[in-house]
């Protein structure tokens, strides 16, 4: 597993538009796309802002798209162009070619505690991990180790937001939306690449 310790800068800025002024989300226009991966499809569902929704997915398309319609107050429209080049992005992640994403996140479905605690997720290095207990103090609330699973575990962003490196404090893989051979592999991939890379 990734190295642990010191992995958060205080007060580091991302490139990206993640910090984005929130809208009406009744009248943001939503569309979606689908993406095949190593671990599966991966559901991809923009707004004028940016990314709102990225992850693996399971089963039937519908279920997905019905809730992400609920909480969004429109359902997305099928667009291959969705999320600009997020595919290619996403194919240099897996192919090893690819340590950070350049993409805008649209976080009006995230808010409190579990924005910091994702925002502070996002900081974790490439192929390294840190606990759980580690992201809450980094986040500002070294007691809130549980809510940061919960952060992890609820995010609307997999691998972008790269949840797969938090792990539990005994350095074992926690949870993963009930997939710990993705987070597995996720972790792996990683590895593999730095150690091709030196």
């Amino acid at each position: 597993m990734g190295a642990r310790g010191h992995l958060f800068t205080s007060g580091s800025q991302r490139s990206d538009a993640s910090h984005p002024v929130q809208q009406d989300e009744s009248m943001t226009d939503s569309r979606f796309r689908i993406h095949p991966s190593p671990v599966g499809d991966i559901l991809i569902v923009t707004t004028a802002t940016g990314i709102v929704e990225l992850h693996p997915f399971e089963g039937p398309l519908g279920p997905h798209i019905e809730r992400i319609a609920r909480e969004l107050h429109r359902a997305p429209e099928p667009d291959d162009t969705a999320g600009g080049d997020i595919d290619r992005q996403l194919d240099e992640y897996f192919a090893g070619d690819r340590r950070e994403f350049d993409v805008s996140l649209d976080w009006s479905r995230v808010r409190g505690f579990t924005r910091a605690a994702l925002e502070t997720v996002r900081e974790i290095p490439y192929a390294e991990t840190a606990s759980y207990g580690e992201v809450a103090a980094a986040a500002g609330s070294p007691r809130a180790a549980r809510a940061v699973g919960t952060a992890c575990a609820t995010t609307p962003f997999s691998i972008i937001v790269p949840v797969h490196r938090v792990v539990r404090s005994d350095g074992s893989l926690g949870e993963y939306g009930g997939r710990s051979d993705v987070k597995r592999f996720l972790l792996d991939l990683e590895l593999d690449a730095i150690g091709n890379s030196t």
